[in-house]
């Protein structure tokens, strides 16, 4: 069984290792925390800083008593049972999409297992500054938990200010002057705040953090997530 036995004097307590889904249960709780403390923070006026330290606290001592400790160790194993229900509780469920932007790897899950795992890319992190102005752009790929807010078959890309400037380009004034088609491939997932799963023509970088904070795919592995993920899916990327 794949577990952590820990011992300790007489006690042996064995908790089996979190699943994939337990730990995307982790993040989103995580990111839920993060994002109360954010909104908690935001005009308060308090400086926040590390704790002071604080003296370690001793560990406590075993009984040494066999009934004693027996005790202990079925309650520990209790405890342990609570909190896997508590977190399994808290997993996600049926068809949703894991995104490692470490790794470049995406995952389609159904429940705690793997259907398949692709090779993508994720933002890279660079920026870019607007000659002559302040105006930046940072191409990050958020972390957190998003939702497929629609799908649409061969998109049409609507170029915005930084994709000009990269180019070296002026802005143009014909708004018609910014749609492409084509960039994106066959399929694209919309995310939230103009993020997206989508295509490439660069296939021969994937696996590498090149994007502007989209999630690049191959054509197949595009083709698979475009048929297996419905719209209101939930994506975990982080």
């Amino acid at each position: 069984m794949d577990g952590v036995v820990t011992p300790h004097r007489r006690v042996s307590i064995v908790m089996k290792a979190p699943s994939l889904r337990l730990r995307i249960a982790l993040l989103a709780f995580a990111a839920s925390c993060a994002a109360l403390s954010i909104v908690a923070a935001r005009g308060t006026g308090y400086v926040y800083g590390p704790a002071p330290h604080a003296a370690g606290l001793a560990a406590p001592e075993l009984p040494s008593d066999p009934g004693a400790a027996r005790k202990l160790q079925a309650k520990l194993v209790a405890q342990s049972k609570q909190y896997a229900t508590a977190l399994d509780k808290l997993a996600p469920a049926g068809t949703y999409v894991v995104v490692d932007q470490t790794q470049n790897r995406l995952y389609i899950m159904n429940d705690d297992q793997i259907v398949r795992t692709a090779v993508c890319s994720a933002g890279s992190g660079m920026v870019l500054k607007a000659s002559g102005s302040s105006k930046k752009w940072v191409f990050d790929t958020p972390r957190g938990v998003f939702k497929v807010r629609s799908k649409i078959p061969y998109p049409i890309w609507k170029k915005p200010d930084w994709a000009f400037v990269e180019e070296g380009k002026t802005l143009p004034k014909n708004p018609a002057d910014r749609f492409e088609s084509g960039t994106l491939g066959k399929y694209a997932l919309y995310l939230e705040d103009g993020y997206m799963i989508h295509g490439t023509l660069y296939t021969r970088l994937l696996g590498r953090s090149v994007t502007h904070g989209c999630i690049r795919l191959g054509p197949e592995d595009l083709q698979a997530v475009w048929d297996a993920v419905p719209v209101g899916s939930s994506v975990y990327i982080f």
